[in-house]
């Protein structure tokens, strides 16, 4: 990110010490990156159009009407919906080392536009479907390599000013927001699993894995509970969260794998036979997979960490 912003720290003005902020157009968003350099608290904040904001360098405390106050990092986003107050604090920002965030506005007929689609995309008959929005209540999360990748080309492609950057945000940001449709949806199936049971069917099929996570889970038995096909369950259980069942199942797996080191004693080989897996190399090569180190390692990072603190 440092690299893709060095045209914009060239060019951009700075004006104020709070909240500096420089704004790049396209056909229907707005680009604005703001820039802090020095601590400030309860810096109010409001966009007339649902704003997707995402956290650059440093940190921010975020106060929002609709959510308890967070602490705001890098590789964080929050959508917010247009017209919410936001109240924001900068306890680390200083000349030396701004905290740095960027707010795209998106016009919500484009949103809209996208939304039909992704419910188009995620029907499971005439009468059962998500209705996916990304609704009137703000949403907090951490963003996955895809996420972050779509931030980081709507960063070049705004300040590059180039010929076509029109045609080319057009696409990033029709990819962006059904990507956070397919987080906000895994969020609330996943988490909430049970509000959706009586009229979701692939709400079936994760509560299922859930209660079973540990065990044999066989694709048959996860089509059966959802009442469809196999290729038609695959297909909307991928529209909707963004992610096959199967690499859902793993990673489950992998996060509570993650618990279970945390938490306990136990060999590696061990929690990889507590975490559902049936090989612990084969646990090994998906953990590296996901989290780009092994368990050995992450285990010893963790009680690397515990030694400093005490």
């Amino acid at each position: 990110m440092e690299r893709l912003l060095q045209k914009h720290k060239r060019e951009r003005k700075l004006t104020t010490l709070v909240e500096n902020y420089t704004v790049y157009n396209s056909a229907y968003s707005e680009l604005n990156i703001f820039e802090t350099h020095q601590a400030a608290e309860k810096v109010s904040l409001t966009f007339d159009y649902p704003v997707l904001a995402s956290m650059l360098t440093g940190k921010k405390v975020m106060h929002l009407e609709d959510m308890t106050s967070f602490d705001f990092f890098p590789g964080e986003s929050v959508v917010i919906p247009s017209g919410k107050k936001m109240l924001i604090d900068f306890p680390e920002a200083t000349r030396e080392s701004p905290t740095q965030c960027l707010a795209l506005t998106i016009d919500p007929s484009k949103i809209n536009e996208v939304v039909d689609s992704f419910n188009e995309m995620t029907i499971i008959d005439l009468q059962e479907n998500g209705n996916w929005n990304l609704g009137e209540n703000s949403f907090h999360l951490d963003n996955h390599k895809g996420i972050q990748q779509l931030v980081d080309r709507l960063v070049y492609t705004f300040t590059e000013d180039h010929s076509s950057k029109d045609i080319f945000i057009d696409g990033i940001i029709k990819e962006l927001i059904i990507r956070l449709l397919q987080s906000k949806a895994r969020n609330s199936l996943l988490e909430s699993t049970e509000n959706f049971l009586s009229d979701h069917r692939i709400a079936y099929a994760i509560g299922y894995i859930k209660a079973h996570l540990t065990e044999n889970i066989s694709i048959d038995k996860l089509v059966d509970k959802a009442c469809m096909s196999k290729s038609h369950f695959f297909k909307i259980f991928k529209n909707t969260l963004g992610i096959s069942p199967i690499d859902y199942i793993t990673c489950e797996r992998i996060k509570l794998s993650k618990k279970l080191i945390k938490s306990t004693n136990h060999q590696i080989s061990e929690i990889a036979y507590l975490s559902g897996f049936n090989n612990p190399s084969y646990f090994n090569k998906k953990f590296k997979e996901y989290e780009l180190i092994t368990p050995g390692e992450f285990k010893h990072i963790l009680s690397t960490k515990s030694r400093i603190i005490h």
